[in-house]
């Protein structure tokens, strides 16, 4: 009975609710109350009571028990007290179970089974391990409050894979946290799940509170919790939703599972990821972070850490040696960018990566160039200098021809301060043995307006070599924290991420977060957490990173890097740093913020910091720490050297998207025929206006079918309207190899629906017909995409594919032209300046839908004046008359402007981008009325081998026919024509009015429109346009004009439109009619 006891005793703390009267109630009331059961128990020597209570019915309830299995019973019961090994194991089960209370029925389990416990399973014994020692059976009921401790376990694994990153230690300078919020979640809050077995009824948290025992604060969570310490020892399985056990750990003491729960989401790494909506994206991050060991670095990648960071401090602090007043926008405080970005560059080119563009702002560039890019560093040095810009110039080669390829890289540069230029290099990646592309992108001050840029050259480039799964090239973008929580653009960016004709395969974002926005607090910045969480929209995981521990920013960016590669998706790093200076080196910061940099001048550098670990880490000594400081330095001092020597900078040495071979071998003055032979527009005419062919199941809609047939009449009538005289000019460029891109808003139907380059199948979704992908076999590819609702991003990003290859035609068209204001950031700094600062050319073509129509203020206007007065064009400067007049002011001016009034010349100036020995900016601003007007229409003959673009259409009816007679010249552009035209013919004025197109505005057409002038000498000068005064071409023509006349004829051109307006147009029809002819008749008054 001592033994018994003995077990009892032991089993008690594991049955809940057992006591040890239960037990002797079994063994004299519960399972004996025949008589044939007594004598057995009289042997036992067992004292009975007549107090004794009356004897319970769970034993009379077991099915199995009756008079002559009892004696059986009995015996199994006597073995078992002496040895409860010496039956088998389901009596054992038995006898414990009717020990500890089981109700009838309920005592017998059957013997555990033999089989390796499933996936999701693990024996009790392994959870507690007292059952094994007391020789429990495993099959033995858990107790609910078992099972909720286990359920508590898998929900604290799970909040710290949710919320860990919030109690991370991410700030270096120890004062902020990352995401603004100093209270810790209640789910991080081992009180929250009670752990404790306390009455029912009570308040849980309240009892808790008072038993609970605080500990030290910082740093790891699990001992700013309250719990009881008892609980700790505890072990618990581990679910299948963690990865913090080692291949033969199924489960774990609550004390290591929160060890390591803490190691890996609360020291100085915090992942956010858990908002992804994929299982298998999920458990890829959950086992990169949480397995154990695996942040851990060897001694070797620890020494070329420490190389790294030493070449990126030593880099800063050789600058501020030598150019102490320069602006230079160090890394002070945030060196560890450089070593990151290698890691990248690094575990990206081992995973296949050969080209890697980036974007990048201001601050950190130079370092990036030198130690990221290994440009050489006194091409860099030089920049500091203030020399004047020139290429190399070979006095063997000093004719004409050289010096105007020559000016291809001068053009009159503005050049641009050092800290915004761009560069591109082919070089060895020394760690992996294989050569890799770097190319920085050029950018302004506009911190973020290059990420769709670099996207869009990203793109480019992965489809020019057939990367479809961009394993071969990808982008780094790199961004300040305030740039990137305040800028809308990194939204529009990230949003073409995961669009079929937009992705780019996945973007590595690197965030250099300094904790401050110029002056301003984070605080006063942002309304999210984090500065990053604008990249959980597209479900991006997300990488905080203390940039004070190196090696834990190696680690993050080798998964972000392993990543990319596998799940093509983008991925963020946002190594939370400082910024040792002010906003620039000659600033103050200590005015707005003195208590954080009293600590900042406190603080060790990184570089002093890891050094000194891994010396007392004996992985280094202090002499090789020195010797890998004073090589660089060495290397530093000889490139300064060298720059002194220099008297030049050239530009060519910062370009970043260079075309190899394109330049050369070419007259820059010449320019190939933009017409073709008659055959090729009428088989494309044709293809143009066919449904599929051999496809008879294929359901055209009966709107289209009309539109086809009409357009295959024009064919055989030999005249083109606006719609098939581009897809003319696309088809006639697919057909000389030459790729050709049209991206907007709405643009495969047209916004007016009169494109239609895609075709739908009425009956069967995503069956669709491309004709111009279907007019040769061996063409080059078309591209016709719909975008996301975006100016800005997608004219970035189509800005950025053109930079790729000049030999594609790459138009954005905007839904109306009015919306292309939001893009103007696109425009102006790079459209408009690009090759002024940069030596960039594009040949990017931008269709602005413009016209007075009466559909009110942002459904009219293109402004026109805006991209004029950007234009460099000199209005008081008649250029050199020569035969290559017009191609040479071609060259000359930094965009091109037009308003074409006829589908032919629609057709060449299109045609005229590719035909150019160079490549300039296209704006045109297309109409709208225009698109069905019965008399814009060209003929074959306007667009076949001797024809051209015109950049001005004259006079050619009676008027021109007598010119002396006429009394006024109308000069105009667009659609007014039409109007003007149809005004003349019903006041009977065709002999003497004439009407004078002006198609191309910039270049203006110095020589054409003197000649048109001079060929009316009795007439007025008119200049008439629908716009008002102070908007379209008015003031931009009015000064040429007077050039044009040479300034000594006493005629002048004078005005005719509508009055000044800060509204592009009335949002009244009724007052747009009335304004439409006040026009028509200003323009014929006093005839």
């Amino acid at each position: 009975m001592y033994r018994t006891r003995s077990l009892v005793a032991g089993l008690l703390p594991l049955l809940p609710g057992a006591t040890p009267e239960r037990l002797a109630v079994w063994l004299v009331k519960g399972y004996v109350q025949n008589s044939s059961a007594r004598a057995p128990l009289a042997a036992l020597n067992i004292r009975q009571y007549s107090a004794a209570p009356p004897p319970p019915t769970q034993a009379a309830a077991e099915p199995f028990l009756n008079g002559s299995s009892s004696v059986y019973v009995e015996e199994m019961y006597n073995s078992w007290l002496q040895d409860p090994k010496s039956v088998h194991a389901s009596w054992d089960s038995f006898f414990r179970n009717a020990s500890a209370g089981a109700g009838p029925g309920q005592a017998y389990q059957a013997p555990p089974s033999l089989a390796v416990p499933g996936k999701h399973e693990i024996p009790i014994t392994a959870l507690v391990p007292q059952f094994a020692t007391s020789g429990v059976s495993t099959g033995l009921p858990i107790d609910e409050k078992i099972i909720d401790d286990h359920l508590a376990v898998q929900a604290i694994i799970r909040s710290y894979q949710t919320r860990g990153h919030h109690m991370a230690d991410l700030d270096p300078l120890g004062i902020n946290l990352a995401d603004l919020d100093a209270s810790v979640a209640p789910e991080l809050q081992l009180s929250s799940y009670h752990f404790d077995n306390i009455p029912p009824g009570t308040d849980n948290d309240f009892q808790l509170s008072k038993k609970q025992t605080y500990y030290e604060l910082a740093p790891p969570l699990a001992r700013s919790l309250l719990w009881q310490e008892k609980d700790m020892d505890r072990v618990f399985k581990l679910p299948a939703t963690t990865y913090i056990g080692k291949p033969d750990e199924r489960a774990l003491p609550l004390r290591e599972i929160l060890s390591r729960l803490e190691a890996a989401y609360c020291r100085h790494i915090g992942v956010e990821f858990m908002f992804i909506n994929s299982l298998e994206q999920c458990n890829w991050i959950r086992k990169r972070f949480e397995t154990p060991g695996a942040m851990s670095l060897d001694a070797e990648g620890k020494r070329l850490l420490l190389a790294r960071v030493t070449r990126a401090a030593g880099f800063e602090a050789f600058l501020a040696r030598k150019w102490t007043s320069e602006k230079r926008f160090g890394l002070e405080g945030c060196e560890m960018l450089i070593p990151a970005m290698k890691t990248i560059i690094d575990k990206s080119s081992e995973l296949g990566v050969e080209s890697i563009i980036m974007g990048m702002p201001h601050r950190g560039r130079l370092n990036v160039l030198a130690n990221v890019c290994r440009k050489p560093l006194e091409q860099i040095f030089t920049q500091f200098a203030g020399l004047e810009a020139a290429d190399d110039v070979n006095p063997e080669r000093c004719n004409l021809i050289y010096l105007i390829e020559l000016s291809i890289f001068l053009f009159k540069g503005s050049g641009d301060v050092k800290y915004h230029l761009g560069t591109y290099i082919e070089r060895l990646n020394r760690v992996t043995n294989k050569n890799i592309r770097l190319a920085v992108v050029a950018n302004p001050s506009h911190l973020e307006a290059v990420d769709p840029i670099v996207q869009g050259k990203t793109r480019a480039e992965q489809f020019y070599k057939g990367d479809s799964e961009g394993k071969k090239t990808m982008s780094i973008l790199l961004h300040g924290d305030a740039a990137f929580s305040g800028q809308g653009i990194v939204y529009e960016t990230f949003t073409l991420s995961d669009l079929p004709d937009y992705t780019t395969r996945g973007t590595i974002h690197v965030v250099a977060n300094n904790q401050i926005g110029f002056t301003t607090d984070p605080r006063h910045s942002r309304s999210s957490p984090y500065c990053t969480d604008v990249a959980r929209v597209v479900n991006a995981p997300i990488f905080h990173v203390n940039a004070d521990d190196p090696e834990a920013v190696m680690h993050v960016c080798k998964v972000a890097a392993e990543w990319r590669a596998t799940f093509h998706k983008d991925v963020v790093v946002d190594l939370v740093s400082y910024r040792r200076g002010g906003h620039n080196e000659i600033d103050e910061p200590m005015f707005t913020q003195p208590l954080m940099y009293s600590k900042i001048r406190k603080m060790k550098s990184v570089m002093d910091k890891y050094s000194a670990k891994l010396i007392d880490e004996g992985v280094v000594t202090k002499e090789e720490v020195e010797d890998v400081r004073n090589k660089y330095e060495k290397i530093c001092e000889e490139a300064y050297v060298k720059a002194q020597k220099e008297t030049q900078i050239r530009y060519k040495d910062w370009l970043d998207s260079p075309w190899s071979g394109f330049f050369e071998g070419k007259n820059p003055l010449k320019m190939s025929n933009t017409g073709v032979i008659e055959e090729t527009l009428k088989h494309i005419g044709k293809r143009f206006s066919s449904a599929p062919p051999n496809a008879a199941g294929f359901v055209v809609h009966k709107g289209i079918e009309r539109i086809l047939r009409a357009r295959m009449e024009m064919v055989e009538t030999r005249t083109v309207d606006w719609a098939l005289g581009e897809a003319m000019a696309f088809g006639s460029l697919l057909k000389e190899g030459i790729h050709v891109r049209l991206s907007g808003q709405d643009v495969e139907r047209g916004t007016f629906s009169h494109r239609h380059h895609v075709l739908h199948h009425q009956t069967s979704d995503k069956s669709t017909y491309k004709p111009l992908c279907n007019l040769y076999p061996d063409q080059a590819p078309y591209t016709v995409c719909n975008s996301s609702l975006s100016e800005f991003g997608v004219l970035g990003f189509e800005l950025g594919y053109s930079m790729t290859n000049p030999n594609a035609l790459v138009c954005w068209e905007a839904q109306f032209g009015d919306f292309f204001n939001t893009a103007q950031c696109i425009i102006d700094q790079f459209i408009a300046s690009g090759q002024s600062k940069w030596v960039r050319q594009s040949g990017i073509v931008l269709l602005l839908p413009h016209g007075m129509e009466g559909m009110g203020p942002e459904h009219s206007s293109a402004r026109p004046e805006r991209f004029l007065h950007a234009c460099s064009e000199d209005p008081e400067t008649f250029p050199a008359e020569t035969e290559e007049f017009a191609i040479r002011q071609l060259h000359d001016t930094n965009m091109i402007v037009a308003n074409c009034s006829t589908p032919a010349n629609y057709f060449h100036i299109l045609r005229r981008q590719i035909a150019m020995p160079f490549r300039k900016p296209l704006i045109i601003f297309t109409p709208k009325s225009l698109l069905r007007h019965p008399e814009a229409k060209s003929s074959f003959d306007e667009m076949v081998e001797t024809t051209e673009f015109r950049r001005v259409i004259p006079e050619t009816g009676v008027a021109s026919n007598e010119p002396e007679s006429v009394r006024k010249v109308i000069f105009c552009s667009g659609k007014v024509y039409y109007e003007l035209k149809k005004a003349r013919e019903e006041r009977g004025l065709d002999n003497t009015v004439a009407i004078t197109r002006i198609e191309q505005i910039c270049p203006f057409p110095f020589d054409l429109i003197r000649d048109e002038i001079n060929k009316y000498p009795n007439a007025e000068l008119k200049w008439v346009q629908e716009e008002h005064k102070n908007m379209g071409a008015w003031s931009f023509v009015q000064p040429r004009f007077e050039t044009a006349m040479q300034k000594s004829s006493e005629r002048r051109l004078s005005y005719v439109g509508r009055g000044v307006s800060a509204s592009p147009a009335t949002g009244s029809k009724r007052q747009h009619l009335k304004e439409a002819a006040q026009l028509l008749a200003d323009a014929f008054v006093g005839l």
